[in-house]
């Protein structure tokens, strides 16, 4: 059963599900991070965690250790770590496998993966965020369902094959889609026009996807194969060799996606 956590990482996922756990009953007994000002900072947002200087956990009362890290530093950590035999190990990579962890010196490894995108500026209910569970021990995938259960209403069970899979999805329709976002802005500010005004839109379009479905809430002119309308926007962008690439292939991909339906 885990009642005490380590946290190794202070960066975005870190600053949200720390917290979390310890509103939940879980003690967070210290953070470790490379950088040991960003640890202190993330320290201050708990009730009784210190600041750890190093990867020697072989005195901790902490039943769980969380690697909340980027994905390349992973491995490079768990062959510094030093801890218990019976305590558990998890990362919180949507494309690292579990294999990862298998420089650490115990059976107890794991995988607790968030499917949300992070922002220390920006505040979210882990109720609603689902998170994915994998595990190399019966005992350590039983408790971290439970550790997982008291934060979120949505706990899967997920190999490490599909949850890359899963993040895959998760790019193509968050990063990519907030990067298509922040090119409309660059493309009003050129002008003065306001970004606001795209608001209304935006949420329309992401509440229409998601209740119909993706393949049934397509429209504009590529829905419609409108080309008069295509060229003209080609026609706005032909200075821009890389802009006008990416308009005719998603253009493309819509044709041949609504043509088939």
């Amino acid at each position: 059963m885990i009642s005490q956590i380590s946290i190794i990482g202070s960066g975005n996922l870190a600053w949200h599900l720390a917290p979390a756990l310890e509103n939940v009953g879980y003690k967070v007994n210290d953070v470790y991070s490379r950088n040991r000002e960003h640890a202190a900072k993330l320290v201050g947002r708990l009730y009784n965690a210190e600041v750890k200087d190093n990867l020697d956990y072989s005195e901790s009362t902490s039943d769980l250790i969380i690697i909340a890290i980027k994905d390349d530093a992973i491995e490079d950590i768990c062959t510094e770590l030093i801890i218990k035999e019976q305590c558990g190990v998890v990362h919180t990579s949507g494309t690292q496998p579990i294999s990862v962890l298998g420089y650490v010196p115990t059976e107890h490894t794991g995988v607790i993966y968030p499917l949300q995108t992070f922002s220390k500026s920006k505040s979210v209910s882990f109720e609603e965020i689902p998170i994915c569970v994998e595990a190399m021990t019966s005992t350590l995938e039983e408790d971290l369902k439970i550790l997982s259960g008291k934060i979120s209403k949505k706990v899967v069970k997920m190999d490490s094959h599909d949850r890359r899979l899963l993040h895959l999805a998760a790019v193509f329709a968050c990063n990519f889609t907030n990067q298509l976002f922040h090119i409309s802005k660059e493309l009003l500010d050129r002008r003065g026009i306001e970004f606001d005004l795209l608001h209304p839109l935006i949420r329309e379009t992401v509440e229409k996807s998601l209740n119909l479905g993706p393949e049934n809430a397509q429209t504009g002119p590529a829905a419609r194969q409108d080309y008069e309308v295509i060229d003209t926007h080609l026609s706005y962008l032909s200075q821009e060799e890389e802009l006008s690439s990416l308009y005719e292939l998603i253009t493309k991909l819509i044709i041949q996606q609504t043509s088939r339906e």
